[in-house]
């Protein structure tokens, strides 16, 4: 399974008219299109960060849509009054669901570069050590890793039913966040708290 990934700066008065748009024009367009198994965006209604994923069966799927993409975004971003501040492929790595989104989900999204020599041995880390410690902690929803085998750069999104849930686990998510790091000689590059609000996924569990 694979995803492509638009970040985008927003102009904050315009997130929502971004997110209707998001909503009812682009995950339509994308959904139609061969491989594509479905679609989440993210936003920081302050910042005006927005962060919209598609996610496809196959690497094949993604790149052949790049083109038809491309006009969508283009689209989407304009919605938005903002700009385009990257595009980024991923091979998804991991999956687990506790349970679907709910209403009211955030999400912490934690950007960090691995070696590639111990990208496996990070993801197993996450599967084994990360994902039993974030099930313990209340309102848990799912948590999904993002990967580019080549750069060793790693994405994992980690949501939370609620804005109150995901405070409560900052804490203990930046002292799980240090152990992965100091083990394997990892760096952080970016940690952000964002609202879900569109989750269309039909991308089976892959833990």
């Amino acid at each position: 399974m694979f995803a492509r990934s638009t970040t985008i700066q927003a102009a904050p008065p315009s997130i929502d008219q971004g997110i209707a748009y998001l909503r009812e024009d682009v995950m339509p367009a994308l959904l139609r299109m061969d491989g594509c198994v479905g679609f989440s965006a993210l936003v920081d209604r302050v910042s005006g960060r927005c962060i919209a994923t598609s996610s496809w069966d196959s690497e094949r799927a993604m790149r052949a849509t790049s083109g038809a993409v491309q006009a969508v975004r283009d689209e989407g971003t304009k919605a938005f009054g903002g700009t385009i501040a990257a595009v980024e492929e991923w091979e998804i790595a991991l999956l687990h669901r506790e349970h679907h989104a709910r209403a009211g989900t955030c999400a912490r999204v934690t950007r960090i570069a691995f070696e590639p020599s111990t990208l496996d041995r990070a993801l197993e880390t996450v599967r084994t050590t990360v994902v039993p410690r974030l099930e313990a902690m209340p309102g848990f929803g799912s948590c999904s890793v993002l990967t580019d085998r080549s750069s060793g750069l790693t994405v994992g999104t980690f949501a939370f039913d609620s804005r109150e849930a995901l405070e409560a686990s900052r804490t203990a998510a930046a002292e799980i966040r240090a152990g992965v790091v100091e083990q394997l000689g990892a760096r952080v590059e970016d940690v952000l708290e964002l609202e879900l609000v569109i989750a269309h996924l039909r991308v089976p569990e892959l833990v």
